[in-house]
């Protein structure tokens, strides 16, 4: 006659699935809020500091070439030698942006680019359109 031995089922391992979609939710709900606060959704009222450094943020210098080839310093028409005198008394870390018609002489451009590049200006940006 033989013995019916019942068999028992031993638990080696962890089911860890449920683990995983738990912190999956987390990730989507720390993500999604971190989203919210840098949009600014969230209001947020920062805390002050009594020895924070104010930087002085200095406005971009623009430059425009028109289809004409006349060249303004922040909407003030000027010639070459002017633009030249104006860009020597600024800082070279202030940041130069340059707006040049496509219809300008590209002689026009170089001779702007030539006067930063003669003052040393480092921070040029020229403006184009998507």
């Amino acid at each position: 006659m033989g013995k019916c031995k019942k068999q028992r089922k031993r638990f080696d391992e962890i089911n860890v699935i449920p683990f995983i979609d738990i912190m999956l939710v987390l990730l989507v709900m720390v993500l999604t809020t971190a989203t919210f606060i840098k949009q600014g959704v969230i209001p947020v009222e920062l805390p002050h500091a009594q020895t924070s450094a104010k930087e002085d943020i200095e406005k971009e210098i623009t430059v425009y070439v028109n289809a004409k080839g006349e060249l303004f310093f922040e909407k003030e028409k000027v010639t070459l030698k002017e633009l030249e005198e104006k860009l020597s008394t600024i800082s070279k870390e202030q940041t130069v942006v340059l707006r040049s018609d496509k219809e300008s002489r590209f002689q026009d451009f170089v001779s702007v680019m030539d006067i930063l590049k003669r003052l040393n200006h480092e921070q040029l940006y020229i403006v184009t359109k998507e």
